[in-house]
């Protein structure tokens, strides 16, 4: 079926719509803690090559596809054989787990958001006890970020088993976040046309401030430097590859349907080939520039600890030796330190289990990533601001942008399939179907908002998608390249945008994409085998910290379930397909 008219109203309006899905939450709080992990500056090497390699062609090749067709993710493929539907069902369904519980970070930016006017900050500082006679036991034995975000924001259980209720400040964020995102869609697909410019610019615009202000912070130059200092030698660990590879698979969306459904309503004669360069680049700036903001407030986060660490162990000790004020600095305290455990052995030896060991290289070290950083980390810096109220909701407002532009394009996803049956059209309007699939969702969503819905968030952002997209897109580049056939997709190009493909797109989508994905499956999949039993982070109250446990068993089969529910639309799509056939040239046959 021919879309009756595109959606964009000029090319920057579908680049904008690209940026504002692929620039996501991921840029911001993943690639920085794959830097801090994997070589720092060094990381850069393997990012940029697998950028060329598979980021790029991949999404070229979906952009095309979408333009070309002129459908969904479903008709996409159905239009270059019958028997691959199922690839975009497996689309349709990754999406549909994706936005169950992508939401709830807006959520939780959302509680953030609405805090944030408070002063002092509420995660400032640890809460009194019910007597007021000092601060909560579990506060104390943690810090004031860790005990806002795991008590008062998501009230955790001890483990996956013990469920508990449902948190209603969390829910009704849950349902304002899904009200926000029906209003951006609510005539269907061509209003988000209209709000892609806000979610698009909007962070970069609060990504400059933090800059700013990032680089005057104190201790900003250490943060920068831990981050471009290249430890060459991760160059040589295979994890750093895979990592690179998968930051740039999941980082442009690829696999989700969402391109494909915005291409469809583009120009025919639309120039995919240069949005897929311009989209890929600006997305890769964009995780490089996020990570100098991040990393100068590390720095800032790591030096102010540090130096606090160091104020403390010089307390402790003028105090306890009744040293004069002042003797003991930063610089001589590890020589201070010295003569007082030779001169004063029995004295010294009492006190040293409450003498930390402070390093600023250890603080640098501590490698967070996800909602870990997002919530506790940036809290942490935030509170320590001047005008903290102001840095607060100035941040908590780009993570809503950069999650509702990200949501835009998976219900995207979604509906435009739904809105291309003209089955379901001709019975209801756009409204009721958006509307539809916002409050399937929100409904399901609120089980994330249970005390236990962290690990069921975690279980579903480990699992759900994962596989899933690898083999979605592996068979995509083989559908294109094998079965719709590379030179009948080169005169499609030609007549789209006026010239064929050269070597380099040719060389990629048909022998280095595919290896590559092929590399990843199999890393993943060898990698969950030696894992053995998996496992999951839980909260202690008690301990002030998390600790590992098993996944129960019916969280395995949850786990199993979220990988075949899509996987299996592959197989199970051409079987259909196939018996479809079957049974329809018998009738022919029988007739005649």
């Amino acid at each position: 079926m021919e879309k009756s008219r595109p959606l964009w109203d000029n090319p920057l309006q579908f680049v904008f719509a690209c940026i504002s899905y692929a620039v996501g939450l991921g840029n911001v709080w993943r690639f920085p803690y794959l830097c801090q992990m994997y070589g720092g500056g060094g990381f850069l090497i393997p990012y940029l090559i697998m950028l060329i390699v598979e980021g790029m062609p991949l999404l070229y090749l979906e952009l095309a596809v979408g333009q070309r067709m002129r459908q969904g993710s479903i008709g996409a493929w159905k239009i270059i054989s019958p028997y691959l539907c199922g690839v975009g069902v497996a689309s349709v369904v990754v999406s549909f787990f994706l936005s169950m519980y992508y939401n709830v970070i807006n959520a939780w930016a959302f509680w953030y958001l609405f805090h944030s006017f408070q002063d002092p900050l509420p995660w400032a500082t640890c809460p009194l006890n019910s007597n007021r006679t000092g601060y909560e036991e579990e506060c104390e034995k943690t810090s004031s970020t860790q005990y806002f975000w795991y008590r008062e924001t998501l009230n955790i259980s001890p483990s996956l088993e013990d469920s508990g209720t449902i948190q209603w400040e969390q829910a009704l964020c849950l349902m304002l976040a899904w009200l926000v995102v029906y209003l951006c869609i609510l005539r269907g697909t061509a209003s988000t046309g209209k709000v892609v410019y806000i979610t698009a610019s909007l962070p970069y615009c609060v990504l400059i401030i933090y800059l700013i202000r990032g680089l005057t912070l104190h201790g900003a130059v250490n943060g920068l430097v831990y981050m471009f200092t290249p430890k060459l030698e991760q160059l040589s660990n295979p994890k750093t590859w895979i990592s690179a590879a998968t930051q740039i698979f999941f980082s442009l969306g690829l696999g989700f349907g969402s391109l494909i459904a915005f291409a469809s309503y583009n120009e025919p004669s639309n120039n995919c080939e240069r949005h897929a360069i311009i989209v890929s680049l600006i997305n890769s700036t964009t995780s490089i520039f996020a990570s100098i903001v991040t990393f100068s407030i590390y720095g800032f986060k790591a030096t102010f600890n540090y130096e606090s660490c160091i104020n403390k162990v010089i307390l402790l000790l003028i105090n306890a030796f009744d040293l004069e004020e002042g003797s003991v600095t930063a610089d001589n305290l590890s020589d201070v330190k010295e003569y007082l455990m030779a001169t004063y052995p029995q004295e010294y030896a009492q006190l040293s289990p409450q003498l930390k060991n402070c390093s600023l290289e250890a603080e640098l070290d501590t490698a967070v990533q996800g909602t870990g950083l997002a919530f506790i980390v940036y809290s942490e810096a935030i509170k320590n601001m001047e005008v903290p109220q102001l840095y607060s909701i100035l941040y908590f407002v780009m993570l809503l942008m950069l999650g509702i532009g990200s949501m835009l394009g998976n219900t995207a996803a979604i509906l435009t399939p739904l809105t291309d049956s003209k089955v379901i059209t001709a019975r209801f309007p756009k409204e009721v179907i958006s509307g539809a699939v916002c409050l399937i969702n929100c409904v399901i969503g609120l089980t994330f908002t249970m005390e236990a819905g962290n690990y069921w968030f975690d279980i579903f952002n480990d699992y759900a998608a994962t596989l899933s997209l690898l083999l979605i897109v592996l068979v995509e580049t083989i559908a294109v390249c094998y079965i719709y056939g590379i030179r009948r997709f080169e005169k499609d190009l030609h007549g789209m945008i006026g010239r064929k493909p050269n070597w380099y797109w040719k060389i990629m989508w048909a022998f280095a994409s595919p290896l590559v994905i092929v590399s990843l499956f199999i890393f993943y999949i060898t990698d969950y085998i030696l894992t053995g039993t998996l496992q999951y982070q839980a909260w202690d109250a008690t301990q002030g910290q998390l600790v590992t446990k098993d996944y129960p068993s019916y969280a395995l089969a949850v786990i199993g379930l979220l990988v075949a529910a899509s996987t299996m639309c592959i197989p199970l799509g051409a079987l259909v397909t196939f018996i479809r056939k079957r049974l329809k040239r018998e009738r022919v046959s029988t007739v005649a």
